[in-house]
């Protein structure tokens, strides 16, 4: 079975200048960037039948991956001067 990964610089290629400035830049950022993807390829090999894992404990991990990614997506939003979703005109 083909599984997709969901690696920041593909689901994110308009801020890939901000994603390569803030890995570099901003050390926390860069450890949440690949924590985020090392829980990607996780959740892959799992899906891929190469890991196994119960489906309850799959489910949270997918959770947990989107809250990643969806933090991911604020910051990198905010350091290409966007508003990150905020509804508050972007005040954070």
């Amino acid at each position: 079975m083909h599984v997709d990964h969901h690696p920041l610089v593909h689901d994110f290629p308009e801020l890939r200048n901000e994603l390569q400035r803030l890995r570099q830049s901003d050390e926390h950022f860069s450890r949440q960037a690949e924590e985020y993807e090392a829980l990607d390829k996780r959740i892959c090999r799992i899906e891929d039948g190469i890991e196994l894992l119960d489906d309850v404990t799959l489910s949270a991990l997918k959770l947990n991956r989107v809250a990643m990614k969806d933090e991911l997506a604020r910051q990198l939003k905010r350091a290409a001067g966007q508003c990150c979703g905020c509804g508050n005109g972007c005040k954070g």
